[in-house]
Protein backbone atom coordinates (compact mmCIF):
# COMPACT_ATOMS: atom_id res chain seq x y z
CA UNK A 1 0.00 0.00 0.00
CA UNK A 2 2.95 2.11 -0.99
CA UNK A 3 3.85 2.49 3.07
CA UNK A 4 0.92 3.75 3.98
CA UNK A 5 -1.31 2.47 7.39
CA UNK A 6 -4.44 1.88 7.05
CA UNK A 7 -6.74 4.49 6.98
CA UNK A 8 -4.47 7.35 6.11
CA UNK A 9 -5.37 7.32 2.45
CA UNK A 10 -7.10 10.71 1.24
CA UNK A 11 -8.55 9.78 -1.89
CA UNK A 12 -9.64 6.32 -3.73
CA UNK A 13 -7.08 7.44 -6.13
CA UNK A 14 -4.19 6.53 -3.60
CA UNK A 15 -5.13 2.87 -3.24
CA UNK A 16 -2.91 0.10 -5.74
CA UNK A 17 -6.07 -1.53 -5.99
CA UNK A 18 -7.57 1.24 -8.01
CA UNK A 19 -4.18 2.43 -9.62
CA UNK A 20 -3.85 -1.10 -10.75
CA UNK A 21 -7.88 -1.61 -11.98
CA UNK A 22 -7.05 1.43 -14.13
CA UNK A 23 -3.88 0.20 -15.42
CA UNK A 24 -6.43 -2.71 -16.58
CA UNK A 25 -9.18 -0.25 -18.02
CA UNK A 26 -6.71 1.42 -20.14
CA UNK A 27 -5.02 -1.58 -21.62
CA UNK A 28 -8.88 -3.06 -22.20
CA UNK A 29 -8.94 0.39 -23.98
CA UNK A 30 -6.52 0.49 -26.35
CA UNK A 31 -6.86 -3.36 -27.14
CA UNK A 32 -10.55 -3.16 -28.12
CA UNK A 33 -9.43 -0.22 -30.93
CA UNK A 34 -7.99 -3.04 -32.83
CA UNK A 35 -11.15 -5.23 -33.00
CA UNK A 36 -13.23 -5.34 -35.78
CA UNK A 37 -16.63 -3.07 -36.31
CA UNK A 38 -19.17 -5.52 -36.00
CA UNK A 39 -17.63 -6.59 -32.19
CA UNK A 40 -18.50 -3.06 -31.09
CA UNK A 41 -21.42 -3.94 -29.52
CA UNK A 42 -20.74 -6.97 -28.09
CA UNK A 43 -17.87 -8.14 -26.73
CA UNK A 44 -16.22 -4.57 -26.83
CA UNK A 45 -18.98 -3.39 -24.84
CA UNK A 46 -19.00 -6.11 -22.46
CA UNK A 47 -15.36 -5.42 -21.79
CA UNK A 48 -15.25 -2.04 -21.75
CA UNK A 49 -18.46 -1.86 -19.04
CA UNK A 50 -16.62 -4.04 -16.43
CA UNK A 51 -13.58 -2.42 -16.81
CA UNK A 52 -14.77 0.58 -15.88
CA UNK A 53 -16.81 -0.87 -13.42
CA UNK A 54 -14.14 -2.10 -11.00
CA UNK A 55 -12.73 1.72 -10.61
CA UNK A 56 -15.81 2.73 -9.98
CA UNK A 57 -16.65 0.35 -7.45
CA UNK A 58 -13.59 0.95 -5.41
CA UNK A 59 -14.42 4.24 -5.79
CA UNK A 60 -17.83 4.09 -4.45
CA UNK A 61 -16.56 1.82 -2.00
CA UNK A 62 -14.59 4.21 -0.22
CA UNK A 63 -16.09 6.94 -0.29
CA UNK A 64 -18.99 4.64 1.49
CA UNK A 65 -16.88 4.38 4.51
CA UNK A 66 -14.82 7.54 4.36
CA UNK A 67 -15.70 9.88 7.38
CA UNK A 68 -14.70 13.38 8.07
CA UNK A 69 -12.82 14.46 11.53
CA UNK A 70 -15.79 16.13 12.82
CA UNK A 71 -17.86 12.71 12.41
CA UNK A 72 -19.93 13.42 9.77
CA UNK A 73 -20.23 11.24 7.15
CA UNK A 74 -18.22 12.92 3.84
Amino acid sequence: MNGKKKGSFKSFEELDCWQACRRVRQFISRLVKGYPKDEKYRIVDDMIRASRSTTQNIAEGFGRFHYSPCGIKA
